[in-house]
């Protein structure tokens, strides 16, 4: 069964996830007690052992030297998370920040010139777009990139102290170039945010005429990254810096766009970086299948206090209140792993643009919720550990420290949560350049009724499920069926909010509407991640494996159901009676699952060399 169990984990990459846990075996485990120079050299000579591996190589295209394998890039992404997150941070800072910007906002001349520089690591490079007065707000950044036709050269300049990029991945200590966001300007116009490369310091490392670099100092986590702010007194660069594939300027000045209008041309550039979004959902993943990890073999060698029928001190994770610590966490860590596995096939396979602002709404929510269930899920894990999980040297303290910023880069878990929302008003899709709350308000109540939950993989098992299902809590088409009802009444009161909107007071009722908002993303995620793992258990060919991940989502579905008992009972979904009746069914299945607790964790995969937590000893 173990082996059928991690052969579904590993999934669609399989054998690429194992090549990638071989060349993090090659890697050393993190040395203790550097300071933060140290730790910042240690891990730039171990992204230098990743690069001659060839972790470089797998998202970038064929004729420079790579392999072409987008969703196979994030796979092995995802399994540096087992290891050391400053490392894995900078290695997607390098090669999906800086390295997919070049790639997916360049064309053939900056390819040509930079992308094996870059998959080598010869070019060390940043990816500046965040501002220290704009960063969820990236639309309305105010670094400017001004052309001069008459040197056919960029201005490239910060107005003030709000508009530096602020930190910034690699800009401190060993970035030589970046990808600079500026509202692009020329012939007089504004033609909003793009793209271009900006030196930042010259081959001895000094920094280029008119940069500031600046050290963000050191942070809460991830100290092995060296984050710093970026500023640009009136900087030249060329005109083949613009990377210019959604926007180009002649050497006249006169700007041209395959792309019509500034907010969909902008949303176009953005939805091409996705991966990064993505990716962070995976790592996040991963550490909390390592934190799981320790904390589960630790719970089963652990004991405290004694059973009185037999003298004998009871294992931490017989006790009902221990598994309801953690077996909930690891059934909902199951359920994301097959949504993550899901969404990157969408981003290996998207083909149109309906797949793509499909791929970018399901990115923003299960990055939300991936990257919160880290956070809480770590915390638990220390928790579970007593003291012992406080002591640096068993690992959690790290990586609660590392993983807590998870939830603000690569976009605010919040604001992420409100972009899906908007995503399902479906033919808000359409209106992509107006996003102020009247444009949304005025949408959804002259169109709301286009809308339609979308459909996962999945529908085809799901509609089986529901129509053959009975009532009863472990019946899945039961579960299946309060998940989407949920979501749609959710969402349907949503809009008949939003549709007493006027211009008038249009922001003050969005303003109100947005716990509402949050509401509907979060429950439309919580359905599409029970629909992915439906899905898994139904490809899955080993009777004994399916059953027992059957009995995993079981628990995901009415822990999720008991999280929000409020409003099923508000609603009249359950009764309290039912309500009881699931929180029994929890307790029983953390029960049943207690005896599968270890099996469980070892299938993710995490190599003992990463943990080397003294209390698993």
């Amino acid at each position: 069964m173990s082996d059928a169990l991690r052969d579904l984990l590993d999934g669609r990459w399989a054998t690429l996830r194992r090549e990638a846990v071989e060349l993090l075996a090659k890697l050393e485990p993190t040395p203790a007690d550097l300071d933060r120079e140290q730790y910042r050299a240690w891990v730039l000579e171990q992204l230098h052992v990743l690069a001659a591996g060839g972790h470089s190589l797998v998202a970038f295209p064929a004729e420079h030297g790579g392999r072409d394998d987008v969703g196979g890039s994030v796979v092995a992404f995802e399994v540096l998370g087992f290891g050391d997150l400053s490392l894995m941070v900078k290695a997607g800072v390098q090669w999906g920040l800086f390295g997919g910007a070049v790639q997916a906002l360049g064309t053939r001349a900056h390819h040509d010139e930079l992308l094996p520089a870059i998959m080598g690591l010869e070019l060390p490079g940043c990816f500046a777009m965040t501002e220290s007065g704009h960063g969820s707000d990236v639309q309305r950044l105010r670094t400017t990139a001004t052309y001069d036709p008459a040197t056919q050269e960029f201005v490239v300049h910060t107005p003030d102290r709000s508009a530096r990029k602020d930190y910034i991945g690699n800009a401190a200590r060993d970035g030589r170039l970046a990808v600079v966001f500026a509202q692009l300007v020329t012939g007089g116009g504004a033609h909003g945010v793009h793209a271009l490369l900006v030196p930042i310091r010259d081959a001895s490392g000094a920094p280029m005429p008119g940069v500031s670099i600046e050290d963000c100092g050191r942070k809460a986590g991830l100290n092995g990254v060296d984050n710093g702010r970026l500023a640009f007194d009136h900087v030249r660069v060329p005109r083949a810096a613009l990377l210019d594939r959604y926007g180009a300027v002649s050497p006249e000045g006169v700007y041209t766009s395959p792309v019509e209008g500034d907010g969909r041309r902008f949303f176009t550039m953005l939805g091409t970086l996705v991966r990064g979004r993505i990716s962070v959902a995976g790592g996040a993943g991963s550490a909390t299948k390592r934190a799981l990890t320790i904390a589960v073999r630790y719970g089963l060698a652990r004991r405290q206090f004694t059973r009185p029928d037999s003298g004998e001190e009871v294992v931490v994770l017989d006790y009902l209140a221990h598994q309801r610590r953690l077996l909930p966490a690891l059934a909902t860590t199951y359920a994301l792993h097959f949504a993550q596995e899901e969404l990157v096939s969408a981003l290996h396979d998207v083909a149109d643009d309906r797949g793509q602002r499909e791929l970018e709404s399901r990115a923003a929510g299960l990055k939300a919720v991936a990257t919160w269930h880290a956070t809480a899920t770590i915390q638990t894990c220390r928790e579970a550990c007593g003291g012992a999980g406080y002591l640096a040297e068993n690992l959690l303290a790290d990586l609660k420290a590392d993983t807590d910023v998870f939830t603000t880069f690569e976009g605010d878990n919040t604001v992420l949560l409100q972009l899906v929302a908007k995503g399902l008003l479906t033919s808000y899709r359409d209106h992509v350049g107006d996003l102020d709350p009247w444009g949304l308000a005025r949408f959804a109540a002259d169109q709301f009724v286009g809308v339609v939950i979308e459909r996962t993989a999945a529908r085809a098992i799901v509609d089986r499920l529901v129509k053959g299902g009975s009532d009863a809590l472990l019946d899945r088409g039961w579960q299946l069926r309060q998940f989407e009802d949920r979501e749609r009444h959710v969402v349907e009161g949503l809009a008949r909010r939003l549709r007493r909107a006027t211009a008038d007071d249009a922001f003050d009722v969005f303003n109100a509407a947005q716990d509402h908002l949050l509401h509907a993303a979060r429950v439309h995620v919580d359905r599409v991640v029970l629909e992915a793992f439906v899905a898994a258990v139904d490809r899955c060919r080993d009777e004994a494996t399916a059953a027992l991940l059957g009995r995993v989502c079981d628990l995901y579905a009415l822990s999720t159901i008991e999280a929000d008992r409020a409003w099923f009972l508000e609603h009249g979904r359950l009764t309290p009676a039912r309500a009881k009746a699931v929180t029994q069914a929890v307790n029983g299945l953390c029960g049943a699952l207690r005896p599968h607790a270890r099996r469980l964790v070892d299938a993710f995969g995490v190599p003992e060399s990463r943990l080397t937590a003294p209390i698993l000893g």
